[in-house]
Protein backbone atom coordinates (compact mmCIF):
# COMPACT_ATOMS: atom_id res chain seq x y z
CA UNK A 1 0.00 0.00 0.00
CA UNK A 2 1.34 3.63 -0.43
CA UNK A 3 0.60 6.97 0.70
CA UNK A 4 -1.73 9.44 -0.86
CA UNK A 5 0.25 12.47 -0.06
CA UNK A 6 3.74 11.69 -0.76
CA UNK A 7 3.58 7.76 -2.30
CA UNK A 8 5.85 6.45 0.78
CA UNK A 9 5.37 2.33 0.52
CA UNK A 10 3.39 1.73 3.96
CA UNK A 11 3.87 -1.33 5.81
CA UNK A 12 0.50 -3.42 5.86
CA UNK A 13 -1.34 -1.95 9.27
CA UNK A 14 0.29 1.23 9.57
CA UNK A 15 -2.07 3.88 10.42
CA UNK A 16 0.15 7.01 9.17
CA UNK A 17 2.78 7.52 6.46
CA UNK A 18 5.93 7.93 8.53
CA UNK A 19 7.20 10.30 6.06
CA UNK A 20 4.60 13.09 5.47
CA UNK A 21 2.09 11.71 8.26
CA UNK A 22 -1.27 11.58 6.53
CA UNK A 23 -3.58 9.27 7.80
CA UNK A 24 -3.25 5.73 5.51
CA UNK A 25 -6.41 5.03 3.91
CA UNK A 26 -8.53 1.97 5.33
CA UNK A 27 -8.44 -0.83 2.95
CA UNK A 28 -11.43 -1.66 1.23
CA UNK A 29 -13.35 -4.24 2.55
CA UNK A 30 -14.23 -7.58 0.08
CA UNK A 31 -17.46 -7.75 -1.55
CA UNK A 32 -19.40 -9.81 0.00
CA UNK A 33 -20.82 -12.97 -2.03
CA UNK A 34 -18.76 -11.62 -4.77
CA UNK A 35 -16.61 -15.26 -5.05
CA UNK A 36 -19.86 -16.98 -5.22
CA UNK A 37 -21.26 -14.87 -7.66
CA UNK A 38 -18.21 -15.60 -9.98
CA UNK A 39 -17.90 -18.77 -9.41
CA UNK A 40 -21.88 -19.22 -10.62
CA UNK A 41 -21.39 -17.16 -13.97
CA UNK A 42 -18.06 -18.68 -14.54
CA UNK A 43 -20.33 -21.75 -14.65
CA UNK A 44 -23.12 -20.23 -16.88
CA UNK A 45 -19.81 -18.92 -19.46
CA UNK A 46 -18.51 -22.43 -19.57
CA UNK A 47 -22.02 -23.41 -20.51
CA UNK A 48 -22.41 -21.24 -23.04
CA UNK A 49 -19.54 -21.67 -24.71
CA UNK A 50 -20.29 -25.47 -25.07
CA UNK A 51 -23.69 -24.75 -26.71
CA UNK A 52 -21.79 -22.55 -28.91
CA UNK A 53 -19.73 -25.62 -29.75
CA UNK A 54 -22.81 -27.74 -30.24
CA UNK A 55 -24.60 -25.06 -32.38
CA UNK A 56 -21.71 -25.00 -34.95
CA UNK A 57 -21.64 -28.29 -34.95
CA UNK A 58 -25.05 -28.70 -35.75
CA UNK A 59 -25.18 -25.60 -38.27
CA UNK A 60 -22.06 -26.89 -40.11
CA UNK A 61 -23.34 -30.85 -40.60
CA UNK A 62 -27.30 -29.47 -41.39
CA UNK A 63 -25.87 -27.28 -43.79
CA UNK A 64 -23.49 -29.83 -45.63
CA UNK A 65 -26.49 -32.03 -46.20
CA UNK A 66 -28.79 -29.12 -47.19
CA UNK A 67 -26.48 -28.14 -49.38
CA UNK A 68 -25.62 -31.13 -50.88
CA UNK A 69 -29.04 -32.14 -51.50
CA UNK A 70 -29.63 -28.54 -53.47
CA UNK A 71 -26.08 -29.60 -55.47
CA UNK A 72 -27.56 -33.25 -56.38
CA UNK A 73 -31.24 -31.82 -56.97
CA UNK A 74 -29.89 -29.09 -59.49
CA UNK A 75 -27.19 -30.95 -61.04
CA UNK A 76 -29.90 -33.48 -61.49
CA UNK A 77 -28.51 -36.96 -60.21
CA UNK A 78 -32.25 -38.30 -58.57
CA UNK A 79 -32.16 -40.04 -61.89
CA UNK A 80 -36.04 -41.30 -62.30
CA UNK A 81 -37.07 -40.69 -58.80
CA UNK A 82 -37.17 -36.50 -59.41
CA UNK A 83 -40.04 -35.18 -60.09
CA UNK A 84 -40.95 -31.37 -61.43
CA UNK A 85 -41.08 -29.45 -65.14
CA UNK A 86 -37.95 -31.30 -66.20
CA UNK A 87 -37.97 -34.35 -65.05
CA UNK A 88 -38.76 -35.86 -68.14
CA UNK A 89 -36.66 -33.78 -70.70
CA UNK A 90 -32.96 -31.87 -70.19
CA UNK A 91 -32.44 -30.11 -67.22
CA UNK A 92 -32.91 -25.94 -67.83
CA UNK A 93 -29.19 -23.94 -67.46
CA UNK A 94 -28.14 -23.72 -64.93
CA UNK A 95 -27.37 -19.75 -65.09
CA UNK A 96 -26.22 -18.68 -61.61
CA UNK A 97 -26.37 -21.58 -59.92
CA UNK A 98 -22.86 -22.71 -58.96
CA UNK A 99 -21.66 -19.40 -57.85
CA UNK A 100 -24.93 -19.44 -55.35
CA UNK A 101 -24.33 -22.41 -54.32
CA UNK A 102 -20.04 -21.70 -53.75
CA UNK A 103 -21.47 -18.82 -51.76
CA UNK A 104 -23.80 -20.60 -49.56
CA UNK A 105 -20.61 -23.32 -49.03
CA UNK A 106 -18.23 -20.08 -47.78
CA UNK A 107 -21.28 -18.39 -45.74
CA UNK A 108 -21.51 -21.88 -44.12
CA UNK A 109 -18.09 -22.30 -43.32
CA UNK A 110 -17.52 -19.03 -42.48
CA UNK A 111 -20.74 -19.05 -39.94
CA UNK A 112 -19.41 -22.46 -38.31
CA UNK A 113 -15.84 -20.51 -37.56
CA UNK A 114 -17.66 -17.68 -35.75
CA UNK A 115 -19.29 -19.93 -33.61
CA UNK A 116 -16.56 -22.23 -32.89
CA UNK A 117 -14.22 -19.37 -31.96
CA UNK A 118 -17.14 -17.29 -29.97
CA UNK A 119 -17.45 -20.79 -27.73
CA UNK A 120 -13.31 -21.28 -27.60
CA UNK A 121 -13.42 -17.64 -26.84
CA UNK A 122 -16.04 -17.94 -24.00
CA UNK A 123 -14.40 -21.70 -22.54
CA UNK A 124 -10.85 -19.52 -22.66
CA UNK A 125 -12.26 -16.71 -20.82
CA UNK A 126 -10.32 -14.35 -23.73
CA UNK A 127 -11.26 -10.86 -23.93
CA UNK A 128 -12.13 -11.09 -27.43
CA UNK A 129 -14.26 -14.21 -26.78
CA UNK A 130 -17.27 -11.64 -25.16
CA UNK A 131 -17.34 -9.51 -28.10
CA UNK A 132 -16.96 -12.43 -30.69
CA UNK A 133 -20.01 -14.30 -28.95
CA UNK A 134 -22.22 -11.12 -28.79
CA UNK A 135 -21.90 -10.71 -32.70
CA UNK A 136 -22.56 -14.50 -32.98
CA UNK A 137 -25.54 -13.79 -31.20
CA UNK A 138 -26.31 -10.67 -33.09
CA UNK A 139 -25.94 -13.01 -35.98
CA UNK A 140 -27.76 -15.70 -35.15
CA UNK A 141 -30.89 -14.25 -34.03
CA UNK A 142 -32.61 -14.75 -37.43
CA UNK A 143 -31.78 -18.45 -37.30
CA UNK A 144 -35.45 -19.61 -36.18
CA UNK A 145 -35.90 -21.37 -33.30
CA UNK A 146 -32.33 -22.74 -32.28
CA UNK A 147 -30.11 -19.69 -33.27
CA UNK A 148 -32.74 -17.37 -32.02
CA UNK A 149 -32.55 -18.83 -28.42
CA UNK A 150 -29.13 -19.07 -28.39
CA UNK A 151 -28.72 -15.68 -29.36
CA UNK A 152 -30.69 -14.51 -26.54
CA UNK A 153 -29.04 -16.19 -24.36
CA UNK A 154 -26.19 -15.33 -25.26
CA UNK A 155 -27.05 -11.57 -25.04
CA UNK A 156 -28.62 -12.03 -21.54
CA UNK A 157 -25.74 -13.67 -20.46
CA UNK A 158 -23.12 -11.16 -21.68
CA UNK A 159 -24.52 -7.57 -22.00
CA UNK A 160 -24.54 -5.06 -19.59
CA UNK A 161 -22.55 -2.98 -16.61
CA UNK A 162 -22.92 -6.23 -13.95
CA UNK A 163 -22.33 -9.14 -16.40
CA UNK A 164 -19.20 -7.25 -18.12
CA UNK A 165 -17.48 -6.70 -15.15
CA UNK A 166 -18.03 -10.50 -13.76
CA UNK A 167 -16.54 -11.78 -17.16
CA UNK A 168 -13.62 -9.12 -16.64
CA UNK A 169 -12.86 -10.32 -13.44
CA UNK A 170 -13.23 -14.09 -14.29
Amino acid sequence: MYCSGCGFVLAPGQGFCPQCGRPAAPPIPSVPGLEFELQNYASKIKALAVVWYIYAAFALLTGIVGLAFANAFLSGRFGPWMQGPWANGPMPPMGFMPAILHFAWVFLVLRAALALAAGWGLMERAPWGRIVAIVAAFLSLLRFPFGTALGIWTLVVLLGYRNSTLYEQL
